[in-house]
């Protein structure tokens, strides 16, 4: 498959893609002694985990995630020196918080018990759900973010799934009596971008709430673009190549190669020219579904946001949504195509933690709400409302703003499309069979076609986990 591109080396595989799994595919790849190159359209590379000074100079932003509990618990990158790299990890005080009526909050600490003792009558039930999840994830990790197939640890896999597959309000409602408790798991379950009574909603509130208590909320010093910096400069030390600037139309124009993968979703791989598959699977790609957009403010500020509570404070993440019921409101509406008065917003604030983010004694933050997908409303009023009013004054803080709706991310980053931070829905019928249903999900119907992306198990997130398991799939299918 030569073309006109300058490589004119053969290699074993070509990666398309240097969001984290591809990445994670390219370095597992090359740790195998495999010849790997990743070409990237970008002159940046990351995908949408970059770090740039967007509102004013000296505050840097991240413009995708901040916040990567995936990526520090992530088996795959847990095998790699990526500290010898550079890359350092901030940890919040607190993990993440959620906001109540009255200027009040309920905190998920590092510490189980610490969590549970605020939660009343549910501080026995939490601890009593918790405590099996987080001791048994060593064994089932690696499984739960994996394709479907044979757990390695069947029982305790069994148990955890009973516990997923309901519904975000089912499992709150059965498991708690009070609203602070509920309200908690919400916010987390929320990054699901699903209505909250959606069946597997509950399983992003889990494995979040997980993460929190085995390793806290961390986020790389001096902004996501680091991970990226870090896992490329191993990558390059273990004989990797990459190329940047170097969009991908038509397979012609990249070097001659054995197996190609890809770290796009279905969209992009369907605008792939010459690319030989079959219609059949091209017509299964054409059906898959994407999930909700969001739209997305950074700031500028001239201080620290002045939450009420001084546990949203202490937090690198801030849930806010005042209710379950408002919290369940504003993922139906969303679902429905609408956006709610008082949306959930999901707010980051680095640089209480992180000083490398912002001149002496200012800082950034920046939030996001769900809306539907390819919205191009301006959701600026009603998220600077919700925030303003959990942060009376936060508004008199702000020296400048970057916003982007759901278009503009999709121009950032083609892989968010119409605004979805997934790679696609994550509902119960594209959960485990993304892009389609099959044995193993990675492969195409051209045996030396992969795809690794958010749109591959294990979803969304940065975690390096999809790219991993297209990976492997390949050393088994062609270099076993």
């Amino acid at each position: 498959m030569k073309g006109s591109n300058p490589h004119s080396k053969k290699y074993d595989a070509v990666i398309i893609g240097s969001g984290s799994n591809g990445i994670a595919a390219a370095i597992h790849l090359q740790q195998q002694g495999l010849n790997t190159v990743i070409y990237e359209k970008s002159s940046i590379p990351g995908g949408a985990t970059k770090t740039a000074e967007i509102t004013l100079p000296g505050f840097k932003h991240d413009l995708g995630s901040t916040v990567l509990p995936m990526a520090y618990s992530s088996p795959f990158f847990q095998q790699l020196p990526l500290e010898k790299y550079g890359l350092e990890w901030i940890y919040p005080e607190i993990p993440f918080s959620q906001t109540l009526e009255n200027g009040k909050a309920v905190a998920c600490y590092k510490s189980i018990e610490k969590t549970a003792a605020q939660l009343g009558t549910d501080k026995d039930r939490y601890s009593d759900f918790m405590k099996p999840l987080v001791e048994n994830w060593d064994d089932i990790g690696e499984d739960v973010l994996g394709p479907l197939g044979i757990p390695s640890h069947p029982i305790k896999f069994l148990k955890f799934g009973l516990k997923a597959f309901p519904s975000a309000k089912f499992l709150a409602n059965s498991l708690f009596k009070e609203d602070d408790a509920k309200a908690l798991f919400y916010g987390a379950a929320a990054h699901s971008t699903l209505p909250l009574t959606n069946l597997f909603s509950s399983s992003f509130g889990i494995v979040l709430g997980l993460m929190a208590h085995l390793n806290g909320w961390p986020f790389p010093k001096q902004g996501a673009g680091k991970l990226i910096e870090a896992l490329l400069d191993y990558y390059k030390d273990i004989g990797g190549e990459l190329v940047l600037n170097a969009p991908i139309k038509e397979v012609s124009e990249l070097p001659e190669t054995k197996i190609q993968i890809y770290d796009l979703t279905p969209k992009q791989l369907l605008q792939m020219q010459d690319l030989d598959i079959s219609s059949g699977y091209r017509k299964r790609l054409e059906n898959y579904k994407y999930g909700a957009g969001v739209f997305k403010i950074d700031w500028a500020l001239d201080g620290p946001i002045p939450f009420t509570s001084d546990k949203c404070k202490r937090s690198g993440t801030i849930h806010i949504g005042f209710s379950p019921e408002e919290i369940e409101k504003s993922e139906q509406l969303t679902a429905e195509g609408k956006i709610s008065e008082q949306p959930y917003v999901l707010l980051v604030q680095p640089s209480v933690f992180d000083k490398t983010r912002a001149p002496e004694g200012k800082h950034t933050a920046w939030a996001y709400c769900h809306v539907p997908n390819g919205s191009e409303e301006d959701c600026t009023r009603i998220i600077e409302n919700q925030i303003e009013k959990a942060a009376p004054g936060f508004k008199n803080l702000i020296l400048a703003k970057s916003t982007m709706n759901t278009k503009e991310l999709e121009v950032f980053n083609p892989n968010l499309v119409g605004g979805d931070i997934n790679g696609g829905r994550q509902d119960i019928t594209q959960l485990f069979t993304r892009p389609v249903a099959k044995i193993s999900p990675y492969k195409t119907s051209n045996d030396q076609v992969y795809l690794c992306s958010s749109s591959t198990p294990p979803g969304g997130g940065v975690h390096g986990m999809g790219g991993y398991n297209a990976a492997k799939q390949v050393i088994k299918d062609h270099f076993s």
